[in-house]
């Protein structure tokens, strides 16, 4: 039990730097797990990639899908272009300083080429599961930007934005369902 203190009090400790907790925890899950709200930058950025990987494996689905994943796939592609849209356009202004990833991180760009190269009979299963993740961390991101960013208005667009995200998290979760 000691030890379990003394561990949590050292973790405690680590994360009581605002930048270090930020970009780390976002970083490896850390956030997360503990409900702390992300830095406007480690927002921005998780949004804005979030953002093009659901249109990039969408654009995937239209080709490879099923009917089901091919009418979600156009819907991520609409809602997901408007988001990244709104987010490039609050960034531009400079009502939020932070940048836009010109590109997907390693880690996205290898989810994105495994689903190019599935075979037909892997696809669905990957994309399903894919999205049903995707928008589990998306919503998990939002939530805590909503309720304890830093940025005002990038605070309540985040907040207007989680409904739509949540739809298609209900969504993915019903289409890798009726899969089974």
């Amino acid at each position: 039990m000691k030890k379990s203190i003394a561990i949590f009090a050292a973790a405690a400790v680590l994360l009581s730097s605002a930048a270090l907790a930020q970009s780390v925890g976002e970083k490896t899950g850390v956030n997360s797990a503990l409900g702390i709200s992300p830095s406007t930058a480690d927002f921005v950025k998780e949004a804005a990639i979030s953002d093009m990987m659901e249109i990039e494996s969408s654009k995937i689905a239209q080709q490879k899908g099923s009917a089901e994943e091919k009418k979600f796939a156009g819907q991520m592609i609409t809602d997901h272009g408007k988001t990244s849209s709104e987010l490039k356009s609050m960034v531009g202004s400079g009502d939020v300083k932070a940048e836009i990833p010109a590109a997907l991180d390693s880690s996205s760009q290898s989810k994105l080429d495994k689903l190019r190269n599935a075979k037909p009979e892997d696809f669905s299963g990957q994309y399903d599961s894919m999205q049903v993740s995707a928008h589990k961390d998306a919503v998990s991101l939002f939530e805590r930007y909503a309720k304890g960013g830093d940025n005002p208005k990038l605070k309540d667009w985040a907040g207007k934005t989680l409904p739509a995200l949540q739809h298609h998290l209900e969504m993915a979760q019903q289409m890798e369902k009726n899969r089974k």
